[in-house]
């Protein structure tokens, strides 16, 4: 076992992007994810690597695309109205089939919205924010642990399948200091870069664009980014879950909603309700087959918790093929969902009266 040492979420997610091999981070203030620029203006120097504040969030993924190109793990960090911002070089990114590791420290919106912690870039995130059919592979952690290591995940699935991968928290998770233990002799996969602009001596010259001005060449790079995808769905998907054995009612969390969700299916489990919960950890690829299989185990009814208005519980919903009820209980604009009030809806599921 490594040292285990007090972080908060965005350094651990610092952290963990450092000891994954990145050594370009680009990056523009905005709350609550400013403790990651910060993070890496110390610790980028130490490493041999650069760090570079750029003027802007729009400025700062066309860096990420430039030393991406040029073979280097690279990363980003932004919080909601920022990943907005860069919705146009994400798009290029993926066009491009260039590899890279971003995050969005989810804060309340619409709009400019406020720095309190929310869940509502969701449809964002695993949809395809920019133009095009594309994808991200979309991790969701839950604690300051799994921002370290889901980065030094992302980082691994990013590069072996060419295809950006987000890490999706909040303010809650960013901000929250808790044990990390750093990885001990950690073998971080290197994989090759063939494709690279690295110079053509004694090679060929490489190209890197998203953009064909013969549609042939559009859609041709098209399939081959769905049958990417395709790959990913069938190898990538990640969840855990909590007394879904025997469940009759499966709550569906992820990030801090799930951790508060868990407390709330443990009192009703006290109570001789039997609820579970199913935490997706990957929200691209989505876990819709054990959705369905813990259906097809007895699961009678589905509750979605979010911080949002409703939108992972579309993926339930699609998952449940109609088979069971799909409820919902969500907060918005920065306010946490409540232990309680989870537990008064998965006892109104129970005494069949719905949410």
């Amino acid at each position: 076992m490594g040292k285990t040492v007090l972080m908060k979420g965005n350094e651990a997610m610092s952290e963990g992007a450092i000891i994954a091999g990145c050594r370009y981070y680009f990056g523009y203030p905005i709350t609550p994810q400013n403790e990651v620029a910060a993070y890496m203006a110390r610790r980028m120097p130490e490493v041999g690597g650069i760090f570079l504040q750029a003027e802007s969030e729009v400025a700062s993924i066309n860096m990420v695309f430039g030393a991406s190109a040029a073979g280097a793990r690279v990363m980003s960090t932004t919080s909601s109205p920022g990943f907005s911002l860069m919705q146009e070089g994400v798009s290029y990114l993926a066009g491009a089939r260039l590899p890279c590791v971003l995050a969005n420290v989810q804060r309340g919106g619409p709009g400019l919205g406020n720095i309190a912690p929310a869940q509502a870039d969701y449809f964002q995130a695993v949809k395809g924010g920019g133009h095009g059919d594309y994808h991200l592979i979309v991790l969701a952690p839950s604690s300051p642990q799994e921002m370290m290591d889901l980065t030094i995940l992302a980082f691994e699935l990013s590069d072996t399948y060419r295809v950006p991968a987000l890490i999706l928290s909040d303010a809650v998770i960013g901000q929250m200091v808790e044990s990390v233990t750093l990885p001990d002799n950690i073998n971080v996969k290197k994989v090759d870069k063939p494709w690279a602009l690295t110079g053509a001596l004694n090679r060929k010259p490489n190209v890197i664009r998203s953009l064909w001005l013969d549609d042939d060449g559009v859609e041709i790079n098209n399939l081959t980014l769905q049958e990417t995808y395709k790959r990913i769905c069938e190898k990538e998907i990640r969840f855990e879950g909590f007394l879904t054995d025997d469940a009759k009612i499966l709550v569906v969390a992820y990030g801090i909603s799930a951790r508060i969700a868990r407390s709330s299916v443990r009192k009703m489990r006290n109570k001789g309700i039997k609820a579970g919960l199913l935490r997706p950890i990957t929200l691209y690829p989505f876990p819709y087959d054990e959705i369905k299989r813990l259906i097809k185990n007895g699961v009678e009814a589905i509750l979605t918790v979010e911080m949002s208005a409703g939108q992972m519980v579309e993926d339930v919903r699609l998952a449940s093929e109609g088979k069971v009820p799909v409820l919902f209980y969500g907060r918005m604009g920065g306010k946490i969902v409540e232990e309680d009030e989870i537990c008064k809806s998965i006892s109104s599921i129970s005494e069949g009266k719905g949410v």
